[in-house]
């Protein structure tokens, strides 16, 4: 038989300091504050993972909504290359494209198409265009517009409009400019925001602000018939748009570094000539609809104009020492040239003599453009804003 016992456990009697009243409040005081040490840490912990929890939310929403936007482009942009048939256009930057192109939308790849070069179904339509622009050029060089303005009017320009608000004011700059050639009330414009934007002058609306690129946008173009636009950045990219939607229809990688030029050429395939006799960086280059000059600045202070049916230079425009061109633009029926720099200037071509000077920009002007006819001229400037020059 065995027996058992229990005993309480041994405590250890608490020291004689203790004892006192005041020992026992000490004790309780210094406990209270470790208790109350204690929950402010764990409070703080809670409030921190509270923060991350809501950041880590957000982060979900926004890139589920990322990924949604994408797909929608990506699907878009693919149906658009299945149904994209031979344009009457050929879009042709100044760097020279790779075999492979990528197309991409919204930035999603899809596969790189191969491309073999021009078809002979192309160069057939190339062809074609081209010997209706030659008739066109003939018509309209024995014909000038009855509506044209003549060169005194051009003098009697002044300042009817000036737009700061079509560009971001924390990232100032309008560096590039076009008109549609069918509808010149519509006008674009690429900016240093890194968005291109469609406005309306007669409304004076903005029509569409197009965002894509995550560079700057320097060179952009307005389909001569349809509502379509194309830009160009450093960001390396050409990116069309439709205008409607406000949506990237095709991106184009064409090139391993900035795209600085950028053009719509119906029959251009291959290079005819080369102009030397500038001195520095050529800044613009622009054809006259007329089919024979070219006008060409750089950064000597100068703009050449050359017969391409002579091919040399025929006449050069001296400009003030340190006037940096920026960019050049003949009308459409080939009778005055406009340079935009260090101010905007109008030029009668033949005689070559200067019709107009515009000083309204408080920076330099970025781009010039004439509207049908020349009704109006328009420019855009690093000062963010868009002029508009017509008899008041």
């Amino acid at each position: 038989m065995s027996l058992s016992c229990s005993t309480s456990p041994v405590v250890k009697p608490k020291p004689p300091s203790a004892t006192s009243i005041p020992a026992i409040l000490k004790i309780l005081q210094d406990e209270w504050d470790a208790v109350m040490l204690n929950s402010f840490t764990v409070r703080g912990q809670l409030q921190t993972a509270r923060q991350e929890l809501s950041h880590a939310l957000y982060q979900h929403d926004a890139a589920c909504r990322v990924i949604s936007r994408l797909t929608k482009e990506v699907t878009a942009a693919r149906e658009a290359l299945a149904s994209l048939k031979p344009p009457s256009g050929i879009t042709q930057a100044t760097a020279i494209p790779q075999p492979a192109i990528a197309v991409e939308a919204g930035g999603i790849a899809a596969q790189p198409v191969e491309q073999a070069g021009i078809t002979e179904d192309i160069i057939h339509i190339l062809q074609e265009k081209a010997t209706v622009l030659t008739q066109e050029r003939k018509r309209r060089g024995r014909s000038i517009p009855e509506d044209l303005l003549p060169a005194e009017r051009i003098r009697e320009f002044q300042t009817i409009a000036s737009h700061p608000s079509l560009h971001s004011a924390s990232v100032p700059g309008i560096l590039a400019l076009d008109i549609h050639a069918s509808d010149t009330s519509k006008i674009l414009t690429g900016g240093a925001d890194k968005n291109a934007t469609v406005f309306n002058k007669d409304t004076e609306q903005v029509v569409a602000i197009l965002k894509g690129h995550t560079k700057k946008v320097t060179k952009v173009v307005y389909h001569p018939e349809e509502d379509v636009v194309m830009t160009a950045s450093p960001d390396t990219t050409i990116r069309i748009w439709n205008v409607g939607t406000s949506q990237t229809t095709l991106l184009l990688r064409a090139h391993d570094a900035s795209v600085t030029g950028l053009s719509l050429h119906p029959t251009e395939q291959s290079n005819v000539a080369n102009f030397p006799g500038h001195v520095g960086e050529i800044t613009s280059i622009t054809f006259s609809e007329n089919g024979y000059y070219l006008a060409t600045s750089a950064e000597d202070s100068c703009v050449k104009l050359w017969d391409l049916r002579k091919l040399k230079n025929f006449k050069t425009l001296q400009l003030d020492d340190g006037y940096d061109v920026k960019d050049l633009a003949f009308d459409k029926t080939g009778t005055y040239l406009a340079v935009s720099g260090t101010d905007v200037r109008v030029y009668l071509c033949k005689q070559w003599q200067e019709l107009k000077v515009f000083n309204d920009h408080t920076a330099a002007a970025t781009g010039v453009r004439f509207g049908k006819n020349a009704q109006y001229i328009a420019s855009t400037s690093m000062d963010r804003t868009l002029k508009l020059y017509g008899l008041s």
